[in-house]
């Protein structure tokens, strides 16, 4: 059954919507933490536990799926050596979500989202 097994569209069509979680994981994975609005932190968590549980397995596969998702090629080695040491023990959950004031312009609800 799929009922109700929907993915947040996010207001765009799909190639830019994959586009934008590409960009915004490959972000926040240089960065450590970055802002956006609630939705897409939500969406993007997803997004980006996938590919820490493919630098965890740390196979030659997960080393291609991760080269052809995330944009930046040394993020990803660095991804690769840094996983299995900083998240061996962890099981899932390695992003945190806050949330912050909502935006001034349109007043949309801003979140901060980083890594654990």
């Amino acid at each position: 059954m799929r009922h109700r097994c929907r993915v947040k569209k996010l207001s765009k069509p799909a190639d830019q919507r994959r586009a934008l979680l590409r960009a915004l994981t490959t972000e926040l994975i240089r960065h450590g933490r970055i802002t956006t609005t609630l939705i897409r932190a939500k969406v993007l968590r997803s997004e980006v536990d996938k590919m820490i549980t493919l630098a965890k397995n740390g196979s030659l596969t997960a080393r291609r799926e991760a080269l052809g998702y995330i944009y930046d090629k040394q993020l990803v080695h660095a991804l690769f050596e840094q996983a299995p040491t900083r998240y061996g023990s962890r099981q899932g959950g390695y992003t945190r979500i806050l949330h912050t004031v909502p935006r001034r312009g349109d007043h949309a609800e801003m979140a901060i989202i980083e890594l654990v």
